[in-house]
């Protein structure tokens, strides 16, 4: 149940999908952004799920499968959106190639995503299916409020977190129930397992948040204060916004509406309304709400507890503690 074993057993797989077709231009972007590589985190969690209940691997791989080539096809179609030159360091579909051929390569994706639902056992096809469709439409629902909350200043902290939970954490909780399923675990688990991968996600997204203005550049692998710079409404900002008043309100606001101020005294600006409210140890609670969330569905599954050690321990590689 070594994670790097369950890493290699997804790349082969992503390898060997029947990709060298024609025509040549939708097919080759669509190799690209998966040859790109990357964690692999969603497969890898169903597939674990699913060992954990001592399920078949190999009957979970084509659900894994459908979820990473989803994942990849909304990554696509985000880049689009947020007009992103690169991903993983890498030139986005759309610049490589055209926004067309992207939105025409990521539209294949999604086909070929059920393409390999269609390969699971046919007494959990109707669930998996269920199970993939909610989270299909909730993740765009999410990217959608995403695009909404660019063009609004009234966006309330609920409203976002109900955005991060349905445009990130859906996919691992869809991902842990899917291997679940698939290793026949018992309905009350699959509850669990979907929880655990929600709130997990929840943490993940808020981490990320708080990283991108109190982390290490170096650690974190990302440009300190990004999110500042490009004026992101994140769960920092608009907490801030939350809490101050008056003229220090109306002042943070105007800072992340104009894209002229000069990003180091912007930065220099907004970090002290940031510690004037004590932003990062009030963010610091709410993940630590997610995580108490997350924690409590670990400890209601009903496996041994060798392993429980497997799921522990990969979310102390994610999320950087244990359950």
């Amino acid at each position: 149940m070594d994670q790097n074993r369950y890493l290699e057993v997804i790349n082969r797989a992503i390898e060997e999908l029947d990709l060298e077709k024609e025509p040549r231009g939708l097919y080759e972007p669509i190799r690209y952004i998966l040859d790109l590589g990357g964690k692999r985190i969603r497969p890898v969690i169903l597939l674990m799920a699913c060992d954990i209940y001592d399920g078949d691997e190999n009957a979970a791989l084509p659900a894994a499968l459908a979820v990473e080539v989803f994942h990849n096809f909304s990554l696509i179609h985000d880049d689009i959106m947020d007009r992103a030159p690169l991903r993983r360091g890498k030139p986005t579909v759309h610049e490589q190639w055209n926004a067309n051929t992207a939105i025409l390569s990521g539209d294949t994706m999604l086909v070929k995503a059920y393409e390999q639902l269609l390969q699971l056992p046919a007494h959990i096809l109707k669930p998996a299916l269920e199970i993939f469709n909610r989270t299909a439409a909730e993740v765009c629902e999410g990217q959608q409020y995403d695009m909404d909350f660019e063009d609004r200043d009234d966006v309330m902290l609920d409203e976002y977190l109900e955005m991060i939970r349905l445009k990130t954490a859906v996919l691992l909780g869809a991902a842990l129930k899917l291997g679940g399923l698939v290793a026949n675990a018992p309905e009350e688990d699959l509850d669990h397992l979907y929880t655990l991968g929600i709130e997990t996600g929840m943490v993940f997204q808020l981490k990320d948040d708080l990283l991108d203005t109190y982390g290490d550049s170096v650690l974190f692998g990302k440009r300190q204060y990004g999110d500042i710079v490009a004026n992101k409404k994140t769960y920092l900002y608009l907490l801030t916004l939350k809490s101050l008043v008056g003229k220090d309100r109306e002042m943070l606001a105007r800072l992340f509406a104009n894209q002229e101020t000069d990003p180091e005294v912007k930065v220099r600006k907004v970090l002290h309304y940031f510690d004037k409210v004590n932003v990062k140890e009030l963010t610091e609670r709410t993940i630590l709400e997610h995580y108490r969330k997350a924690q409590a569905a670990f400890h209601a599954l009903q496996i041994p507890d060798e392993k429980k050690q497997i799921l522990s321990d990969f979310t102390e590689m994610l999320l950087g503690r244990k359950f």
